[in-house]
């Protein structure tokens, strides 16, 4: 049984397959312009403002309504009709909102199967590039802080100021 839900699903070639990214947000949130955007990047269209999801062995898997198959809207220009996949795995679920600066792990349920999750603003020059890098580090062990390898900074003694 599969559920519908108002977001798009992307789709980047990268350790051997397909992997999605559902975008979810309001209307007029930049759903389809940040697809647009992503495809130039190398990411396919899967479904452009309707998703339907299902869950199969342990996994999220989406695909367009048929009447949207291969639909992009592009706001000011039109529907356009581009190459798009048939359905893919989902494995990264991208909600509209103000993203954190160091997150902690988020999931969400979709079809009955946790995906993770993170908030982006859909419309920031820089989100297909942040939504690229998070797919592709799904299940890499947690990054360590890119701070690390740098010496502790001396604190200074009194009457000195800082650095």
């Amino acid at each position: 049984m599969s559920s519908a839900l108002h977001a798009g699903l992307l789709a980047l070639w990268s350790g051997g397959r397909w992997r999605g990214v559902l975008v979810e947000g309001p209307a007029g949130s930049g759903k389809s312009d940040l697809a647009l955007r992503a495809l130039d990047m190398g990411f396919r269209l899967v479904s452009d403002d309707r998703t339907l999801v299902w869950s199969s062995d342990g996994a999220a898997f989406g695909r367009a309504p048929e009447a949207l198959a291969g639909l992009l809207e592009v706001r000011g220009v039109g529907v356009l009709r581009v190459p798009a996949l048939a359905f893919c795995r989902i494995d990264l679920a991208v909600m509209s909102g103000t993203p954190e600066r160091l997150p902690d792990p988020q999931v969400v349920i979709l079809a009955g199967t946790p995906v993770r999750s993170l908030s982006l603003r859909l419309t920031d020059a820089s989100a297909p590039h942040r939504m690229k890098e998070a797919l592709c580090r799904l299940g890499a062990g947690p990054e360590e802080s890119y701070q690390d390898g740098l010496p502790a900074p001396v604190a200074p003694t009194m009457g000195e100021s800082a650095p």
